[in-house]
């Protein structure tokens, strides 16, 4: 029995290394079958940029570059620009920046935009001059002098503004699709220009996007200048009277246009602004 015990210990001895060896191979394996090797975590390229935002390199990062660049004002673009007002006073609504294309008003925009030419601090002021003009002129007579003369004149000139802001920016406009506004040409010659700016007082441009006849400046002046029928004397009315009416209004609209088209360029120039 001694003897036994002794080769069983000396066996035992022998064996324990490989059992133990043995059993911490299968626990190794065990652990690797049920997750326990960690997920390498993939590193960014440093030349893709961050999560979430586009690198240079990508397409969608040098989309947003070109869309930068192109909202950056060009050398061309900056010499039309135009303001709302002309010398900070006379209104300057209608007129579109030169190389600027903008979406079609509306009906409503089309009579908002005569609404604010109409009743703009300086129509007072323009009425209140021209008047002023005609009562010292005494260009007609039958409207009386004095401060209620006065006061004839200037309701009258004062109407014949609104009812010709409305006719050539609104309510003509609105009937033949046109677009009452003054695109800027902002380059060439004085003559191409000063011709250009003529030539808009016939042709205009249309909420499609094309050219037609201006409708809205010959046809609405001459509404204009036909309403004022009725609320001026026997010798102010007429068709002779309204002819040269028309006359007048489109003359107006002629030489506004080229005042118009020259404001960026005296704006720049005389008062060496950018």
């Amino acid at each position: 029995m001694l003897e036994l015990r002794r080769i069983l210990c000396v066996l035992f001895i022998l064996l324990c290394p490989g059992i133990v060896w043995s059993r911490t191979q299968i626990t190794d394996q065990t652990e690797r079958l049920n997750g326990g090797q960690e997920t390498p975590i993939p590193q960014s390229d440093s030349a893709s940029g961050s999560p979430g935002c586009p690198s240079a390199g990508t397409e969608e990062g040098q989309d947003q570059e070109k869309k930068k660049e192109d909202a950056k004002p060009k050398p061309e673009d900056q010499e039309g620009q135009q303001t709302k007002r002309m010398l900070w006073v006379v209104p300057n609504f209608s007129a579109v920046s030169a190389n600027k294309q903008l979406p079609p008003l509306s009906t409503h925009e089309k009579f908002v935009l005569a609404m604010h030419d109409s009743v703009d601090y300086s129509s007072f002021t323009w009425s209140g001059i021209l008047a002023a003009q005609g009562w010292f002129l005494n260009s007609v007579p039958e409207l009386g002098r004095g401060w209620a003369g006065y006061g004839r004149y200037y309701w009258r000139t004062y109407a014949d503004g609104v009812s010709g802001a409305f006719f050539t920016e609104a309510i003509v406009p609105s009937i033949t699709h046109e677009d009452p506004r003054y695109y800027t040409l902002g380059h060439g010659g004085f003559f191409r220009r000063t011709g250009y700016a003529l030539s808009r007082v016939f042709v205009t441009k249309t909420d499609s996007g094309g050219r037609s006849f201006n409708w809205s400046e010959v046809v609405g002046n001459g509404l204009e200048a036909g309403l004022s029928n009725a609320y001026y004397p026997p010798s102010e009315r007429g068709p002779t009277q309204t002819a040269r009416s028309w006359g007048t209004q489109m003359e107006s609209a002629a030489l506004n246009n080229i005042f118009k088209e020259f404001w960026p360029d005296i704006r720049r120039k005389l008062f060496r602004r950018k």
